[in-house]
């Protein structure tokens, strides 16, 4: 079976070859049409390669982002509107899907964790809030970007902890615990922390209706979060299949919000795009540093150091999609949270995976230490 298994992620290697050739091929000869599903299949053929892979394992869901991106920038007119309904209609309901996973996966163990280490969630959460804001801010004015491109800039920087981190910190042999405790302290702080620091950092570049962004981040976060918690405590445990099918729904969900998103704000993607990508790497990177040494300064111990690191640098840029649409925006305020929802993924996961080969203690690799 192992045998199997490797011979047929060699074959999604040498399947990922042709058909980049052919992409090659078709772009050279404007046949655009089949360019772009040539395009996605390389992609999805990386990405199932990868799965087999222990060096490039962790890489397997950020590849298929781009495939999904790549469908979004070629063929945009199918996304754009669903049985004669605009497509952002369910970008709210799929979020909402989505923290209803997050919720099922809770527990009050977890929020007794908060108890156990106070310092750790409190430093984690108000460096999440007062680094990437401030650093989104900075950024945005830096780059001298249209005014509803800015504004977007500075709300994904107001969001709370991206849900993948804790993923992350897994793999970057972090602490865990810790990194689940202020994703949901930083996520249930949102409806009051978002609105506020928008309002005030954003207000310049944007109109923000204040109570209407607060009202919306309970909706999307709160509510389906409340009712994950409950759901863990009556029937969680008792339908397996349940249980199996939550991850897979949040990951699937998070690729469609980005189909919706890539897909209206295709055309302002293209006119600006390149910058955009620089100033949300440089937004993203500034958080891992940042984080982490923010997280040395108060001398907590490597493990800790990467969790805070990890749980600053990624945001929620689902949750800037929704409310970016919620505005009326989609297409200008909701760029930024497409280019930095893909980047974190790819950032995060090359970090974690350097992180994994170093002992959290020293930071000496495996082999040094074997």
């Amino acid at each position: 079976m192992a045998v199997l298994n490797k011979s047929v992620y060699n074959f999604c290697y040498t399947a990922a070859l042709l058909f980049l050739l052919a992409f090659v091929y078709t772009t050279l000869h404007h046949y655009h049409n089949w360019a772009g599903v040539l395009l996605a299949l390389f992609f999805v053929s990386i990405a199932l390669a990868f799965r087999g892979s222990r060096l490039f394992r962790g890489y397997w869901y950020s590849i298929v982002i781009f495939a999904v991106a790549t469908i979004a920038m070629y063929y945009p007119q199918h996304f754009i509107s669903v049985g004669g309904r605009n497509a952002s209609f369910f970008i709210p309901v799929l979020l909402q899907v989505i923290m209803f996973g997050m919720g099922t996966e809770l527990s009050l163990k977890d929020f007794a964790q908060v108890m156990r280490m106070p310092k750790g969630v409190f430093i984690g959460t108000a460096c999440h809030y007062i680094i990437m804001p401030l650093v989104g801010f900075a950024v945005a004015h830096l780059f001298s970007f249209p005014n509803e491109i800015a504004a977007g800039i500075i709300l994904i920087g107001c969001c709370p902890s991206g849900l993948a981190s804790n993923v992350m910190c897994y793999l970057a042999r972090a602490n865990l615990a810790l990194s689940v405790s202020v994703t949901t302290i930083s996520t249930l702080l949102a409806p009051f922390l978002t609105p506020l620091l928008m309002k005030l950092l954003g207000g310049r570049y944007v109109e923000i209706d204040l109570w209407a962004m607060v009202w919306e981040i309970t909706k999307i976060v709160i509510i389906p979060i409340a009712a994950g918690l409950a759901f863990h405590y009556l029937v969680r445990g008792k339908v397996k299949w349940i249980d199996k099918i939550m991850p897979v729904i949040s990951m699937v969900g998070i690729a469609l919000v980005l189909l919706v998103i890539t897909a209206a704000g295709r055309d302002n993607l293209l006119k600006i795009g390149g910058l955009l990508i620089v100033a949300t790497f440089i937004h993203n990177i500034s958080g891992y540093f940042l984080g982490y040494w923010s997280a040395r300064f108060f001398k907590f111990p490597e493990k800790d150091c990467r969790t805070i690191a990890l749980e600053v640098g990624m945001q929620n840029a689902g949750l800037a999609s929704a409310l970016a649409r919620g505005m009326g925006k989609l297409a200008t305020v909701g760029l930024a949270s497409v280019i930095f929802g893909t980047m974190m993924n790819v950032t995060g996961s090359s970090l974690a995976s350097w992180w994994h080969n170093r002992s959290p203690q020293d930071g000496t690799t495996e082999k040094e230490l074997s």
